[in-house]
């Protein structure tokens, strides 16, 4: 089972986004994939579908910590019903989510101890049937995300092609380094996407020869263009794949490229974007 936390310092720059995006591709290519919403915000559950209704949200099952039960309290999403209508499907996709909500924020803290960190790490031992996770992290360094990257096996530092976005994303390079050499021995490859990218703008493609030459193979292709289309596709809890029109199909092509650039470990990073 594959953990990959969705990060970033700086908030705004379509981290969540991000993720929905992964979600959609993994249920488009038949991948069993789970999505932790650990953002108190709970925007990745509001895209997918589902709210929380009698289900304990990801913050009270962090709380019970070994006692909690994650498949007991998963929501399947909404849009993995639409793909089970495709005549074309043998058997219907999956992709659950532990849904998000406000009192996941107690942990939100920088001074959390060790075993607080390992929390969703104890869950996630003994959940099973995912081939991949997802982990949606709140715009910040605090416990949460620190939660997420301790129990994860990558992360993907999501960045604009702005000044103040990839200097942010360098910083949490760096905070990752010593936060693996403390906590998280076992942690693997530090990646990182360029996201709402407009060719047109002469800052961003100064920022992104900039990106290319600080993080090296660690900047995954393809570059994610902006998408006018993403807040009325999430606002109607739509998948990108779902969703109907040249943008949307070119944009579902981009991360179908990024998923295998992510989830593989290192033969697909030289694989070119879609046109």
């Amino acid at each position: 089972m594959q953990v990959v936390s969705i990060s970033s310092l700086k908030g705004g720059v379509g981290k969540t986004s991000v993720t929905l995006g992964l979600a959609s591709a993994a249920l488009a290519a038949g991948i069993p994939t789970l999505v932790i919403d650990l953002d108190p915000h709970a925007d990745a559950s509001t895209g997918l579908g589902v709210s929380a209704d009698s289900r304990e949200t990801i913050g009270h099952l962090l709380k019970k910590g070994r006692r909690g039960d994650i498949a007991a309290n998963i929501a399947p999403s909404a849009w993995q019903s639409k793909a089970a209508d495709k005549a074309s499907l043998t058997r219907v996709p999956v992709l659950d989510v532990a849904v998000g909500g406000a009192y996941s924020g107690i942990y939100d803290r920088p001074d959390l101890r060790a075993r607080d960190l390992r929390r969703l790490s104890q869950l996630l031992a003994r959940t099973s049937g995912y081939a991949l996770v997802l982990i949606d992290c709140p715009p910040s360094l605090n416990g949460l995300t620190r939660i997420a990257w301790t129990a994860s096996n990558r992360v993907l530092l999501v960045a604009e092609p702005s000044l103040f976005s990839v200097a942010g994303t360098e910083r949490t390079q760096r905070a990752l380094e010593l936060f693996r050499k403390e906590f998280a021995p076992d942690l693997g490859a530090v990646d990182v996407v360029a996201n709402r990218v407009r060719k047109d703008s002469a800052e961003h493609t100064y920022r992104l020869n900039e990106m290319r030459t600080m993080f090296g193979s660690a900047l995954l292709k393809p570059e994610l263009p902006e998408m006018s289309e993403w807040q009325q596709i999430q606002g109607a809890a739509y998948s990108v794949h779902q969703w109907p029109g040249k943008g949307a199909r070119t944009t579902a092509g981009h991360f179908d490229d990024l998923l295998a650039n992510l989830v593989d470990t290192g033969s697909k990073r030289s694989r070119p974007a879609r046109d």
